[in-house]
């Protein structure tokens, strides 16, 4: 009979498992060890980087609409100017329509004053007519004369009016414009004369001036000739002592009967000249 060898160790060994190596057996040598660190290293740079870019992104993305918001708050303070600007605009439309209503019947006024004035022009026309057929009746004339209104003085072509009141040089202007005339204008030695005598020796304003433009010149704008036999002497001369203000820019007749300038706000007699009337009686 054969005994059977069955060896222990053969058993042993598939029952229990192999010895693990040691560990510094499965210790990668250094020069492979970075290896095992450049995956992960990798790694955390692509994040570091995906984080800063999407911080700068979200930084310009926040500064982009940063300035969307500002834009948008300018836009909207712009709007709201224009809307009260156009406001105000309506207002001012509104204030300029109600104005013009309110003109409108201020024209019709002047328009009706205008008309009446016409009307009153004409009237006093027809009156002057009469008191120049007046005249003549009362100086027993009959058929066309040439005459001038009641205290009118007729010469030449012309009638004179020699104030016994007393204006400035303007008031005395407009005085002899509303008269249908103006201040004397002299051109002539027979004018001279005869206005002359008339007015010494007391003063009167006459139609010559050098306010307008520094140089003389008669109520109606035409040039006056400058004649030295017609001024006292040394004039004119422009006097500023007389404490009124300005200089002396109008002329009128001295007592004397020659020509003296003066401060144009004082007050003297003057002479108003308009044309003749003609009247059939």
């Amino acid at each position: 009979m054969t005994t059977e060898y069955h060896d222990d160790n053969a058993d042993n060994t598939a029952i229990w498992p192999k010895e693990s190596p040691p560990m510094r057996q499965l210790m990668l040598p250094s020069r492979y060890r970075w290896r095992e660190w450049l995956f992960p290293a990798v790694t955390a740079g692509i994040i570091l980087a995906l984080v800063i870019a999407l911080g700068a992104s979200n930084t310009k993305t926040s500064n982009r609409l940063w300035m969307l918001e500002e834009n948008i708050s300018n836009m909207t303070d712009r709007i709201t100017s224009s809307l009260q600007q156009s406001k105000d605009a309506t207002q001012e439309v509104k204030r300029l329509q109600f104005a013009l209503e309110s003109n409108k019947d201020q024209l019709t006024s002047v328009s009706e004053a205008l008309s009446q004035l016409s009307e009153l022009e004409s009237l006093k026309t027809i009156l002057s007519g009469l008191q120049c057929s007046f005249v003549n009746f009362i100086n027993n004339r009959t058929g066309s004369h040439d005459c001038c209104p009641l205290h009118w003085e007729l010469f030449g072509s012309s009638c004179y009016h020699f104030s016994k009141d007393v204006r400035s040089w303007d008031d005395a202007r407009d005085w002899c414009s509303g008269q249908g005339g103006h201040l004397v204008i002299l051109k002539t030695a027979e004018e001279w004369t005869f206005v002359t005598d008339r007015t010494m020796p007391t003063f009167y304003w006459i139609g010559l001036t050098d306010e307008r433009t520094g140089k003389w010149e008669w109520v109606n704008q035409t040039p006056y000739a400058m004649d030295r036999r017609h001024w006292k002497p040394n004039q004119p001369d422009n006097w500023r002592g007389h404490g009124l203000g300005g200089t002396e820019d109008c002329a009128h007749i001295h007592s004397d009967g020659r020509l003296n300038d003066m401060h144009c706000s004082v007050k003297f007699r003057y002479v108003c000249q308009r044309h003749k009337q003609t009247s059939h009686t």
